[in-house]
């Protein structure tokens, strides 16, 4: 059943098991958070295109990954300038639904009204209608890493990523919000990321991240929202923002895999049979490859 987001709430959302809760907002705007940076000797990073996501930049600050990843689409200023013209006042209503992809072994939040489209780079990437700066963006790539703790701290891998960001021309300003760790389905560690991005390119945006690593492959999620001084990201949208960021997981099919992984003889254990298809059986047997 969809997920009506929209009307005030008694309360926050529910969390996540392992999530702290974030304090609410003063207003409309997020209270800045401290983020600590690490000291340790940093790899170089790989060259990003000018146009580079959030999501695409921390690929590139992760050295295990190929310099060649794939790059999620950006909004032109002529397209957010036209979608200015059409917003109406008031806060965004949002009625959410699940998407879940079989393939790549992911499952979230997304708003019924943004339709995804097909942008070359982008697993999956939907956008709002008339405002294309307003989007969710997933990429998933190969990995040598079984965890993203193996890389380093969230803070770490937040200072990384405004790093990357302030490299390129088009950016102003990045400042990292908050860096968190919270628990998924059967341990997964997600590190969640929250910054403010601003940038020749659609001005200033506020950006929810969260990343994992299962079975060898990265998930990374990057939610961007407008969030200027004359019209401020609102509580209430804020609140569906993170609602979708603390919902990215391992889809449920990929999550059996989690369970068998201690088992060596995978053709006698009764939930490789309960499987619902060939292509599910394929792709257990991969995962439980790169374990061994």
């Amino acid at each position: 059943m969809p997920l009506v987001v929209g009307c005030p709430r008694r309360g926050p959302p529910p969390r996540p098991a392992g999530r702290a809760q974030r304090p609410p907002p003063p207003h409309s705007v997020a209270p800045k958070r401290a983020s600590s940076s690490s000291s340790s000797t940093t790899p170089p990073l790989l060259t990003t295109r000018r146009a580079a996501s959030a999501a695409s930049l921390l690929l590139a600050a992760l050295p295990p990954f190929p310099a060649s990843s794939p790059q999620l689409p950006v909004a032109s200023a002529k397209e957010d300038d036209e979608a200015e013209a059409r917003e109406g006042e008031g806060e965004l209503e949002l009625e959410l639904e699940r998407y879940t992809d079989r393939d790549e072994g992911f499952t979230l939040l997304k708003p019924v009204s943004w339709p995804k489209v097909e942008k070359a780079g982008a697993t999956a990437l939907f956008q709002q209608e008339g405002k294309g700066s307003n989007n969710i963006g997933i990429v998933v790539n190969p990995v040598r890493l079984s965890t993203l703790t193996e890389f380093g701290t969230p803070q770490f891998v937040a200072e990384r990523l405004i790093q990357a960001e302030k490299k390129k021309e088009s950016t102003k300003s990045a400042e990292v919000i908050s860096a968190e760790e919270r628990s998924g389905h059967d341990g997964l560690t997600v590190y969640e990321i929250e910054y403010l991005l601003d940038s020749t390119r659609g001005g200033m945006k506020r950006i929810f991240s969260a990343a994992f690593v299962a079975s060898r492959k990265l998930y990374l999620l990057n939610i961007a929202h407008s969030d200027s001084q004359e019209k401020p990201l609102d509580s209430q949208t804020r609140n569906v923002l993170e609602q979708i960021q603390d919902n990215m997981d391992v889809a449920a099919h990929i999550r059996k895999l989690f369970r068998l992984k201690v088992h060596t003889s995978i053709d006698e254990h009764p939930k490789y049979s309960a499987l619902s298809s060939v292509a599910d059986q394929q792709q257990l047997r991969a995962y439980v490859w790169t374990l061994q």
